[in-house]
């Protein structure tokens, strides 16, 4: 967490306050989560009312896909989704169980071998069913494993103009590139706040006033009847501290996180190990790809081996999604851009941030041959 971030929640923490209640020190904790929510939604270039607080992504995710599934079923008798094959599982899986316990149809939109989604495809499926077919389009902003950075304007103007909800998770967008909520086009987006550097467990669904949704638990309805419960001030306050620093710093953060991104990846390609970057690099490049991203594929290794080699070396990474970690399992990402199963083992996913260090960098180089080495030996491919 950011420092200035810790020190907003301490604070916050330490004066309580429920913000639903009408008492004192209620009343002072709601006009801090107002306060917060207009900084949020200035940073993302947003409204005010269009922040709805969550507990995170996931709850952010399962709002826009749930909610908006039940509420055009609902108006319109549209029971189709339309998502891209490489969606973090806070989409796909509850995508899947729409199909599965709602008779939801779906409709996969295929990457190509970058990890893009082509509008065209999307024009494509839109045409054949339409406003009274489709009840929402999800397509995060930027991929969370590959980094991969997806036209989400172009997207969301092409549901427009079919008249379906544009959804996306831009959880690892913001922050890393120009995100304005408004100028996308987009109906509802998704955000978290740690990873900006706030807290664990606050987050957020932005959604246009007129974007229809049903609520997935009720209560209290405290953010705009669609989500209840009461709101967590000292991480909400948080999470806005964070958050503004975070745009506040994005161009500088982003020319600093591309140079220690493309040290990393020129370095691992220069160890003679067949290492190879998945989806598309160019050295330089922080619009195409997340600056902060760097995706290896180590023939030859289990990706949990060289996960745990790395981690007994003081290094921490991962072989796919964080909120997958441990399940000896191919990337779902990597298998949808065309890789084999055999490659896709041998993923390692490093995150460069705001604390991140050229040493951070060298560390990592220094340990990977010998991390390798014993990979493939315990693999039998040595």
């Amino acid at each position: 967490m950011r420092e200035s971030a810790r020190e907003a929640w301490t604070e916050q923490a330490r004066r309580g306050g429920n913000a639903s209640s009408l008492h004192t020190s209620g009343r002072a904790a709601r006009a801090v989560v107002e306060e917060s929510r207009e900084q949020i939604a200035d940073a993302l270039g947003a409204r005010p009312s269009e922040v709805v607080f969550t507990s995170g992504g996931t709850e952010a995710d399962n709002l826009a896909v749930k909610g908006t599934y039940a509420a055009r079923l609902r108006s319109v008798g549209a029971s189709r989704l339309v998502a891209s094959g490489i969606e973090h599982h806070a989409v796909l899986d509850p995508v899947q169980h729409l199909v599965r316990r709602q008779g939801a149809e779906v409709t996969w939109l295929e990457p190509d071998r970058c990890g893009h989604v082509s509008v065209e495809d999307l024009r494509g499926v839109l045409a054949s069913g339409g406003a009274d077919d489709v009840a929402l389009v999800s397509v995060m902003w930027a991929n969370n494993e590959v980094g991969t950075v997806q036209p989400v304007a172009d997207l969301a103007a092409a549901a427009r103009e079919a008249g379906v909800p544009f959804h996306t998770d831009a959880v690892q967008a913001v922050g890393q590139l120009a995100v304005d909520f408004a100028a996308s086009g987009a109906d509802l987006m998704t955000v978290s706040a740690h990873k900006v550097g706030g807290p664990v467990g606050v987050g957020a669904l932005v959604a246009r006033r007129d974007a229809k949704l049903v609520p997935l638990a009720h209560g209290g309805g405290q953010e705009r009847q669609v989500r209840s419960g009461t709101l967590d001030a000292a991480g909400i306050r948080a999470f806005a501290v964070a958050l503004t620093e975070a745009v506040a710093e994005r161009e500088s953060a982003a020319a600093r996180l591309t140079a220690l991104r493309d040290s990393l990846i020129e370095g691992a390609l220069g160890l003679d190990l067949g290492i190879t970057v998945s989806g598309c690099w160019t050295a330089g490049d922080a619009t195409s790809r997340l600056p902060g991203n760097a995706h290896l594929l180590v023939p030859g290794c289990e990706g949990d081996s060289l996960l745990y080699l790395l981690d007994a070396a003081g290094v921490e990474c991962s072989t796919g999604s964080a909120c997958q970690a441990g399940v000896p399992q191919p990337s779902h990402v990597l298998l949808a851009m065309g890789y084999p199963e055999v490659e896709a083992r041998g993923a390692l996913r490093l995150s460069l941030g705001h604390t991140s260090t050229g040493a951070d960098v060298e560390a990592f180089l220094s340990a990977l041959p010998g991390v390798v080495e014993r990979a493939r030996r315990a693999s039998g491919a040595a």
